[in-house]
């Protein structure tokens, strides 16, 4: 059972879309709340978050031409790949870089949050659809 190209490149635009929306949705709070964020560190993290996305999902639908015992590990492994880059990312962004302000933090966890549950919730349809 192969995954489909078409699919692939449909979550690929999904995946994308979902960052530039969050980025946009974020600047525009940032700018009607006047809060003291940082545009350019939201814009930073919405994008190294999109590619950690992308590269977990592209790793879970490989797993998906496989069979089953194969796809449940791949599901782990792009789970726990996309949680180690997350741990990388926060050890670069709070300790390397210094961003240790309440609103980096805040813009950091709630894109954290919104990706995951993203993830998440992709991986879940997908499965929904197809049997293991």
């Amino acid at each position: 059972m192969i995954f489909p190209v078409r699919s692939l490149f449909k979550y690929f635009f999904i995946l994308t879309g979902f960052g530039f929306l969050t980025a946009c949705a974020g600047s525009l709070i940032l700018m009607v709340l006047k809060l003291n964020g940082s545009l350019p560190d939201l814009m930073i993290l919405s994008v190294v978050f999109t590619f950690i996305t992308i590269g977990a999902f592209l790793i879970f639908i490989r797993g998906q031409s496989r069979e089953s015992q194969i796809q449940i590990m791949h599901t782990l492994v792009s789970l726990s790949i996309k949680f180690l880059l997350e741990m990388g990312l926060i050890i670069l962004w709070f300790i390397v870089a210094k961003k240790t302000s309440i609103e980096s933090v805040l813009i950091f966890f709630v894109l954290y949050l919104a990706f995951s549950l993203f993830l998440i919730l992709l991986i879940l349809k997908t499965l929904k659809s197809r049997s293991i």
